[in-house]
């Protein structure tokens, strides 16, 4: 069975020939470009991936476009900053095969004291706490998830923004969907970051994803 890697992507040129190669036999990536300017797409297609355009900008824009557009049983969901490694994708996706989740989120594990700043961190807990306080016991908000296709349609997520990671989360719960973390590696990303490597990257991410709670 082959599994679709759903990989939203915006100027991430230096990052993809090191994650591109590194996708496990059986996953194929579908890059997101979600408005690269610096070749991102083009560097894709040459790397062996299904490269799709979005204009809408947003994460979940971009999310959502690459589920769409995948085609097998089992979708996962992955940064292209090399923050992740693809080589983990079958230790998140075990869980689905084995019929014990519905919905399975990588627990980030810093490999190094700078690749998960304090601020992120920070934030990240504000969101868990919150979840938390919900009735939803998750330990991360994180960048790489794995689910079926067909249940992620029809939770019908509507944020396009960064809000996009934590409906996911609340609207699975709210469907009686069975979560479940695996822990899997953080690296330091590959080029500029444009969400929680900066500290106003994480306040919008934060501010989304509440807006999404409070809805």
């Amino acid at each position: 069975m082959t599994i679709d890697v759903v990989l939203p992507c915006l100027n991430e040129a230096g990052a993809l020939p090191w994650i591109l190669p590194r996708m496990p036999t059986g996953y194929r990536a579908i890059v997101v470009d979600n408005g690269s300017n610096d070749g991102s797409a083009e560097l894709a297609r040459q790397l062996g991936a299904t490269v799709i355009t979005v204009t809408t900008p947003g994460y979940g824009a971009a999310c959502h476009a690459g589920v769409i557009a995948a085609a097998s049983p089992i979708v996962c969901v992955m940064d292209a900053d090399a923050t992740l490694d693809p080589q983990e994708l079958p230790h998140m996706v075990r869980p689905l095969l084995d019929g014990k989740a519905d919905l399975v989120i990588g627990r980030r594990r810093p490999t190094s004291p700078g690749a998960f700043p304090l601020h992120a961190r920070a934030g990240n807990r504000v969101l868990v706490h919150a979840l938390r306080r919900r009735g939803v016991i998750v330990h991360d908000v994180g960048p790489m998830r794995a689910a079926s296709r067909a249940q992620l349609l029809t939770l019908g997520l509507r944020d396009r923004r960064f809000g996009y990671p934590l409906e996911l989360i609340v609207r699975a719960a709210q469907a009686g969907l069975v979560i479940a973390e695996r822990d899997v590696s953080y690296r330091p990303r590959i080029g500029r970051s444009k969400v929680t490597g900066t500290f106003r990257g994480t306040l919008r991410t934060v501010r989304d994803m509440r807006r999404v709670l409070a809805a």
